[in-house]
């Protein structure tokens, strides 16, 4: 047995799962067991190592996928096409304050999912019923953060580089004004933000490492006496390592730690 990590074209994600004695390989499309029923994806890498797996719960691919499983997929992906369109329809008829982003059948069609986004919560129970009664599956209608519609549509961000989001990062940690303020970033919005309007992920990654190197650092405005005369931390440099200081004659110094 080994562990395959199957990638999802839907919602640009991925999961692992246990392969008991298929002979799979990376690029090869697949039917798995998911928690929403059997869904079709793709091998994107064999994990050979499964101790770091052992004490984790995975659902188990099912087959590898025929010709006839891949256009039944296809069928799915138009189905679920014009579903959207009927659901934007009954959202508008019901008033309804939330933004559709996409619909999703599982491969057996028994479950349709929608996902939106929206600014506060919404009572859509009307709208599931109505939606039940016409495509006549279960419904299940998901919101989801402005972070992940910004994963899904992905683009380019301040860095000049793909966006974290939709290239790399697979859960979103909590972002702080004061990683920003920690590590001396502007706190104008159009600097601190992403396209998504929230503040960058970029600012938790080195976070740790400012929050080390300013405990060797003294703090601005402190008064330290040194070889030059007296003088007051007015600047620091945390990459660097230096600070500069102020003599009481208004000369400036750059100090290195070291």
């Amino acid at each position: 047995m080994n562990i395959v990590e199957v990638y999802f074209e839907y919602n640009h994600s991925t999961a692992f799962f246990k392969n008991k004695d298929l002979n799979l390989k990376k690029g090869l499309t697949v039917l798995v067991n998911t928690e929403r029923g059997i869904q079709f994806g793709k091998v994107s890498q064999i994990i050979s190592s499964i101790e770091d797996f052992k004490d984790v719960d995975l659902y188990d691919v099912v087959r590898i996928s025929t010709k006839k499983d891949y256009f039944h997929y296809l069928e799915n992906i138009k189905l679920a096409q014009e579903a959207v369109i009927k659901c934007k329809e009954l959202v508008k008829k019901n008033n309804l304050n939330m933004t559709i982003l996409d619909g999703n059948y599982n491969f057996e069609r028994t479950q349709l999912l929608f996902r939106f986004v929206a600014d506060e919560r919404v009572d859509f129970r009307q709208l599931a019923r109505e939606l039940g009664s016409i495509f006549r599956t279960r419904i299940e209608l998901r919101q989801i953060g402005i972070r992940d519609k910004a994963k899904e549509i992905g683009g380019i961000g301040p860095c000049g580089r793909l966006l974290c989001c939709s290239s790399f990062l697979t859960n979103f940690d909590s972002v702080t004004i004061n990683m920003a303020k920690n590590q001396q970033v502007s706190l104008n919005p159009s600097k601190i933000n992403g396209v998504c309007g929230r503040l960058l992920c970029c600012l938790k990654y080195e976070n740790d490492s400012y929050t080390e190197f300013k405990k060797e650092i003294p703090k601005i405005g402190e008064n330290l006496e040194t070889q030059y005369g007296s003088g007051k931390v007015i600047s620091i440099n945390v990459l660097k390592k230096t600070y500069i200081l102020e003599l009481e004659n208004k000369t400036k110094l750059e100090v290195k730690l070291d």
